[in-house]
């Protein structure tokens, strides 16, 4: 998949790479699964002939429901410009990065069964703390090294679906709000210098951030140095105020301070 769609028509790099408003997004339908089951029971007492007819008794309680489960299809977004094929397989991907700490948990289900998908490779790629891509450095106005690798790859999900992947929080780069790429395949194959091949793509999306947070973020360094003025989740032309279901992370502290770090969590739903 190659759509470059990643940015609204502003000045920049990634304006230049982004130009085809129909591509700016693949819409995909959200679909939930609701199985539930209820009962309602109301009696009536009835006194005798002789005497005055008795009040209904009040109706009971709905029973719960026996079986619940609501899965939704995660909303697939624009891959941008920035994804290089075949990155390394490894759980830590920051290679010495600085910034905030990041923990994903990406848990990855089938939409309409809500079954984990097990050995699915959940590959993912974002900016540095200066909105500098690896192998793309400089594209955001910073100089600074680029090994073409840092903060790229991916892990293989356990038997219950779950991707942990250790990294940094994002910084922003030109025309968009603090993101995270996406990708979730499977039947890859695993190279013995550690990277994948072959495979099939399920889902190609986006991983966004609560605004407040961002904002606290970007008071610390090295994000406080980013030169660029920073998009907002509102301003975004790509997040559409969906909530998980777009991509919005549940994100939890890992301390008392903002440099503590942050644990982020999302259930993808996939198609198989």
């Amino acid at each position: 998949m190659t759509d470059t769609s990643d940015v609204t028509p502003e000045v920049g790099p990634e304006v230049t790479a982004d130009v085809t408003p129909a591509a700016l997004r693949r819409p995909v339908g959200r679909r939930a699964v609701l199985i539930a089951t209820g009962a309602t029971a109301a009696t009536l007492a009835v006194g005798a002939a002789a005497a005055p007819e008795a009040p209904a008794a009040p109706a009971a309680a709905p029973a719960p429901p026996a079986a619940a489960a609501v899965c939704t299809l995660t909303k697939e977004l624009t891959e941008g410009p920035y994804y290089l094929d075949g990155q390394y397989v490894r759980a830590d991907i920051t290679e010495g990065k600085a910034g905030i700490p990041l923990k994903l948990t990406l848990k990855v289900v089938d939409d309409d069964t809500c079954a984990p998908l097990p050995n699915a490779l959940v590959e993912v790629w974002h900016s540095d703390a200066l909105g500098e891509y690896s192998g793309f450095v400089g594209n955001n106005g910073h100089d600074e090294p680029d090994n073409g690798t840092f903060l790229r790859g991916g892990v293989l999900t356990d038997a219950a679906g779950v991707a942990a992947i250790t990294t940094v929080y994002p910084g922003w780069y030109r025309g968009r709000c603090v993101h995270i790429h996406v990708k979730v395949h499977t039947n890859v194959t695993l190279t013995s210098d550690g990277h994948f091949t072959g495979g099939q793509e399920l889902h190609t999306g986006q991983l966004f951030f609560k605004e407040t947070i961002t904002a606290a973020v970007g008071r610390v360094s090295p994000y406080s140095t980013n030169t660029v003025t920073r998009t907002t989740l509102a301003q975004d032309p790509i997040y559409d105020e969906g909530g998980a279901a777009s991509g919005l992370l549940t994100l939890t502290a890992l301390g008392g301070t903002t440099s503590a770090g942050y644990a982020g969590t999302l259930t993808l739903g996939v198609e198989r």
